[in-house]
C-alpha cells in the first residue's frame, strides 16, 4: 500500500511514518503539512491512501482538501486522523468522501486496522463515534436542502462565505475586505440564517458543493 501522510506537525508525520514503514505491506511515499500540499502530493504520487489531519491551517483545510481530492482523484482513499472525537465533523468528512475516521489517541493496532480496512474497500469509524454517526445521519436526513437558497446571498455575503469556510477569523476577514469586525459578524449570522446552516462544517460543505473554494 502506498501512503501519503498530511499533518501540520513534523514530529507527528515522522512518528506515523516510522510506524507504517515498519509494516511489510505499507510504504509511506510522501508527507504534507497542509491541505494544499496534500492535494499536490496526491496529484503527483496517486497514493492508495491519504492519511490526513482534519485541523490544519488555515482552519478546516483537512475538510476542504478531502472534498477536492475525492472529486479529482477518487481512487485515493482518505483516512482522517484527528485529536478530537468531534461529532460535528464526523458526518461531514464521510459525506465529502473520507473512508475512515481514527483518533490520534488510538493504539497503533487500530490505525493499521483502519488502513487495511479502507484499502480493501471498507469504511472504518472509531468505535466510540459510531453511535454519533448514526444520530447525525438521521438528523441530517431530515433537514431542508440549501441548494435553492444560494440566490438569497448578497454580493458581500458571497465574498465572506468562502473566507469563513477557509478558516479565517472575523478580524482577518474585516482586514481583507476593509470593513468592521461587527459588520463581518452580522454578515456571518445572515449567511447562516439564509442558508439554514448550523455549524462551520456545514458551511464548508456548502462552499465545496458550490465550488467557492480553491487552494
Amino acid at each position: 500500500m502506498k501512503i501519503v501522510i498530511a499533518d501540520d506537525h513534523a514530529i507527528v508525520r515522522s512518528g506515523f511514518s516510522m510506524i507504517l514503514n515498519f509494516q511489510d505491506d505499507i510504504e509511506v511515499i510522501g508527507a504534507a503539512a497542509d491541505g494544499r500540499e496534500a492535494y499536490a502530493m496526491v496529484a503527483k504520487f496517486r497514493p492508495d491512501i491519504l492519511i490526513m489531519d482534519l485541523s490544519m491551517p488555515p482552519g478546516e483545510s483537512g475538510l476542504i482538501a478531502t472534498g477536492k481530492i475525492k472529486e479529482d482523484y477518487p481512487d485515493t482513499k482518505i483516512l482522517i486522523l484527528t485529536m478530537h472525537d468531534d461529532e460535528e465533523y464526523l458526518f461531514h468528512v464521510l459525506k465529502n468522501g473520507a473512508s475512515g475516521y481514527v483518533l490520534k489517541s488510538a493504539p497503533d493496532e487500530e490505525l493499521l486496522l483502519a488502513i487495511r480496512t479502507i484499502y480493501e474497500g471498507g469504511t472504518y469509524i472509531h468505535p466510540k463515534m459510531a453511535t454519533s454517526l448514526v444520530r447525525e445521519f438521521i438528523k441530517k436526513d431530515k433537514t431542508v436542502s440549501t441548494e435553492d437558497l444560494f440566490e438569497l446571498l448578497s454580493k458581500r455575503e458571497l465574498e465572506i462565505l468562502p473566507l469563513i469556510a477557509k478558516g479565517y477569523g472575523n478580524k482577518e476577514i474585516a482586514e481583507k475586505l476593509f470593513i468592521s469586525v461587527k459588520t463581518v459578524e452580522a454578515h456571518k449570522a445572515k449567511i447562516m440564517e439564509k442558508l439554514n446552516l448550523k455549524s462551520r462544517p456545514e458551511l464548508v460543505e456548502y462552499a465545496l458543493r458550490k465550488k467557492m473554494l480553491d487552494f
